[in-house]
């Protein structure tokens, strides 16, 4: 095997997709993670093609004026927060950008001035679940093999963290996380000790035995603010029942701040629990909730913004872009006009949207090609005392046909929030179709969306312009970024 080089005294330039960092050697462009534009470094590089390069970095040599130190002791392993060394109104500036050049290089699309982007006040403690994986083999870095002086010097059992890029089997052990209140350290760090002193086994995904496959921790801030509820999903590999009520019992009586406590058996080949049956050792099968006058039941299996506060910013700005004429003070529909639109929330997941927004319009009809989520939808409008939405589970674009529309009206808004992967061209099709007087596009990645609003925008009939644009930070030290669009018809 060619051994590949090691390149000295490189400036890092910039910022390019996944969050890695970006520099230009010769007329190679060459991608490297934990760097920051500014810094000059030495890479080692990891794979070399024609056009490009990806590498790792060897040494700083001089840290750039924006680089700040990391607050996590796993940063550099731990992939969850790549962007800790960056400041956040830094980070702000990149996640905006991104937008910018995604519509404008790949949507080819004009844009009317951007708002700027709404950062999150919380930029750690801001999530409302983790998730933890078992693993009997823990991952180990280069470096500390190196101190070790070797692998045979370092136990590798009982990784309980999170799973390493490109180690499907390798899990990083983690003392502490700084994404979520610091209870789900003391959670997580308790099981791992109590699994060790009583010799409970960790999952093998080689292998697939062991006792113990991962934990799953939500929470949420109870109405008044005065503390949390928080939920426990434990997953078990093996059907030892005396081994999990002696481990659920003491996670009962250690830790009462945890009002749902349940336990799932996994013994498939996934991570998946969906398809399984959850059963409650104490307390609630749910938390709960709040955004605004609205509750929302969260149970095991429920979909429900990681970034409570945030989730509650980006659905002020869809309700904003949906009825511009409302003011955000305005708590009644007779704000807006006596004949209230149709709505159509694609993609709604569990409802969260389409219940955000039902006060202001006749009706809203939420697809969703999950039915346990469209469930939960059904259930939380129920609770709300909701009686103006429709939800309907299936493939979206088997399910929105005209037909469907037919059936149950056309629709003067279309609010769609898509997966990663964005629309398929057929329902972008049906949209066009339908013809809506605004859509308001709500995506996790600028990239698919341009490609979506370059079809939507270069119709010929019906034509959309894109009169919005509001960029939402969800996840502070990462890349992501989650963007909102408003298209709104030409009449003319």
């Amino acid at each position: 095997m060619k051994k590949l080089p090691v390149l000295e005294n490189i400036l890092i330039t910039d910022f390019a997709a996944e969050g890695k960092a970006l520099a230009r050697v010769n007329d190679c462009v060459l991608f490297v993670p934990n760097c920051v534009p500014g810094d000059i470094v030495d890479i080692q590089v990891t794979k070399k093609k024609h056009s490009y390069m990806e590498g790792r970095l060897l040494r700083l040599i001089t840290p750039s004026p924006q680089r700040c130190e990391p607050r996590c002791k796993h940063f550099g392993e731990c992939g969850g927060c790549k962007w800790q060394m960056l400041p956040y109104s830094e980070q702000l500036r990149y996640k905006q950008q991104q937008v910018v050049d995604a519509l404008t290089r790949i949507g080819k699309l004009t844009l009317p001035p951007i708002t700027p982007i709404l950062g999150s006040d919380k930029i750690y403690e801001y999530r409302n679940k983790l998730e933890f994986s078992c693993s009997n083999k823990k991952w180990v870095s280069w470096d500390a093999i190196y101190e070790a002086g070797g692998l045979e010097n370092i136990n590798t059992e009982y990784g309980l963290g999170f799973h390493i890029t490109g180690a499907f089997d390798k899990v990083l052990d983690i003392e502490e996380c700084h994404l979520m209140h610091p209870i789900n350290n003391d959670i997580r760090n308790f099981v791992r000790d109590y699994a060790r002193s009583n010799g409970l086994t960790f999952y093998n995904e080689r292998t697939h035995t062991g006792f113990l496959r991962s934990l799953i921790l939500r929470s949420n801030e109870v109405a008044d603010g005065s503390r949390n509820d928080y939920m426990l999903i434990v997953v078990f590999a093996e059907d030892n029942q005396p081994a999990q009520k002696a481990l659920l019992e003491k996670l009962h009586s250690g830790f009462p701040e945890i009002t749902s406590l349940q336990w799932v058996l996994n013994t498939k080949f996934n991570d998946t629990i969906s398809d399984l049956d959850i059963h409650v050792y104490s307390g609630d099968d749910h938390i709960i909730e709040h955004m605004e006058n609205l509750e929302f039941k969260v149970g095991p299996k429920s979909f429900y913004q990681t970034n409570t506060k945030q989730a509650y910013r980006l659905y002020s700005v869809v309700r904003k872009f949906a009825f511009p004429s409302v003011e955000r003070s305005a708590c009644t529909p007779c704000a807006i006009a006596t004949d209230l639109p149709i709505v159509y929330d694609l993609y709604t997941g569990t409802g969260t949207i389409a219940q955000f927004v039902a006060r202001y319009a006749k009706k809203v009809i939420g697809i969703e090609y999950v039915p346990e989520a469209i469930e939960d939808a059904k259930e939380n409008a129920l609770n709300n005392k909701i009686d103006n939405v429709e939800f309907f589970a299936g493939d979206m674009k088997k399910q929105l046909t005209p037909a469907f529309i037919a059936e149950h009206g056309q629709p003067d808004i279309i609010i769609t929030d898509p997966p990663r992967a964005g629309m398929d061209e057929d329902v972008v099709n049906t949209i066009l179709q339908a013809a809506p007087q605004r859509i308001v596009y709500v995506s996790c990645n600028p990239a698919t969306q341009a490609r979506d609003l370059a079809l939507l925008c270069n119709a010929e009939q019906p034509h959309y312009r894109i009169t919005a644009v509001q960029p939402v930070d969800m996840f502070p030290h990462t890349q992501h970024i989650e963007n909102v669009i408003l298209l709104e018809k030409d009449n003319c």
